[in-house]
């Protein structure tokens, strides 16, 4: 009897052909209603974990993927300025700092679970097949802006609270007039409203890939049936 020899490229593509068509039935099998509320649901945890989680005391201040420092130009200069004595100045803005980002940021959820509901059906098959962070992205695109409007003023009240702010911004002030640091480091308050939001990014992004890599695990069926269809 003959037996037909096939190379192992052959044999290779035809696995991947199989695997892509396998993928492509799974995606086609979940409806557009099912893929709206799948992204809806992942939308909606990723915003309430990350407010949850960084929207308290300490939220920023005890976790060091998000824990908001000096810009480096202060950073590079804080040995100087612990031997003229002002150290402890500077620690105490830091945690302003981040006790503002903390307020400001439990302050996102409504804004953000608002972006949820503005979601089309089209915009849920590009998260589908957007890749691992388009979750994020979606958020990012669609709510930075009037986040950062919301953040600002809660952020400066805070910060205004210690004395050495103003120094700041007026050092960091000429410094951003003359290049040598970006605008959004010239005063306190625009830095730290960029570093909160960048931190509430940060954790959805994470929430999100929590997500994609389990999505049985996250204990919802409707995320199970359409992030499972997409592995």
């Amino acid at each position: 009897m003959f037996i037909p020899h096939f190379s192992k490229s052959v044999i290779a593509g035809s696995l991947m052909c199989a695997a892509s068509f396998a993928w492509a039935l799974s995606l086609a099998d979940v409806s557009n209603k099912d893929a709206t509320s799948g992204v809806k649901a992942a939308l909606e945890k990723g915003a309430t974990i990350a407010v949850a989680k960084l929207g308290v005391e300490n939220g920023f201040l005890n976790n060091e993927k998000v824990k908001i420092g000096m810009p480096a130009s202060i950073e590079k200069a804080m040995p100087l300025l612990r031997m003229t004595g002002q150290g402890k100045r500077i620690d105490e803005l830091q945690v302003s700092m981040n006790h503002a980002a903390e307020s400001a940021v439990a302050l996102a959820k409504p804004m953000l679970l608002d972006a949820v509901k503005s979601m089309s059906v089209s915009d849920a098959k590009n998260i589908l097949t957007g890749g691992e962070t388009s979750v994020t992205d979606f958020f990012r695109q669609k709510t930075a802006t009037p986040l950062s409007a919301k953040f600002l003023p809660v952020v400066k009240k805070i910060t205004d609270g210690n004395g050495l702010s103003s120094q700041y911004n007026a050092v960091m002030g000429k410094a951003s007039a003359s290049g040598l640091v970006s605008k959004e480091e010239a005063t306190v308050e625009s830095y730290v409203t960029q570093r909160a939001l960048d931190g509430l990014y940060t954790i959805i992004a994470e929430e999100e890939k929590a997500i994609r890599a389990d999505p049985v695990g996250s204990g919802s069926a409707i995320l199970g049936k359409v992030f499972g269809a997409m592995k």
